[in-house]
């Protein structure tokens, strides 16, 4: 056996990264161009127990101060109440173990108080559904980028 036989020849590496090339270029392009579908048009934001406790708390707080939805896409807002205390968001009591729905139909930035977020207020920004091409491809690389970011932490054996 020669030491020629185990190396891959020039042209099929080349061909190798060509394909692969071919690849991401076209999941690049379905990203830019295929509708937005999602299995629910609504977006959760949760009360976490101990929320209430956490109010004066200088570390993270226990809601964001932001929340992004987009029309057609997620247009619902989930609050979900996990503490064992009430929570108020806008209008709305949200009881313990309680869950409530909140629609948008319009695109714009909606201030809400919230007992639980930074400076006692959240900023709902609906956004209109991205075009195809380069700001649907930006959205998902966002909504991809986001889920990673709010993957739960957990060390082996947990």
């Amino acid at each position: 056996m020669h030491a020629s036989d185990s190396i891959p020849s020039a042209s099929l590496l080349r061909r190798l990264q060509w394909s692969l090339a071919a690849v991401v270029f076209a999941a690049l392009l379905w990203a830019a161009l295929a509708p937005l579908r999602y299995p629910t048009r609504e977006r959760l934001l949760e009360f976490p127990r101990g929320a209430a406790v956490l109010r004066g708390h200088t570390g993270p707080a226990p809601v964001p101060a932001e929340v992004g939805l987009t029309l057609g896409v997620r247009d619902v807002l989930l609050l979900r109440n996990h503490d064992l205390a009430p929570h108020v968001f806008g209008q709305v009591l949200v009881l313990p173990g309680h869950v409530v729905r909140l629609p948008f139909e319009q695109t714009g930035d909606y201030p809400f108080a919230c007992d639980a977020a930074p400076a006692s207020q959240v900023m709902v920004r609906v956004l209109p559904q991205p075009d195809p091409g380069w700001p649907r491809l930006r959205w998902r690389l966002a909504a991809l980028l986001e889920a990673v970011r709010d993957l739960p932490l957990q060390a082996p054996g947990d």
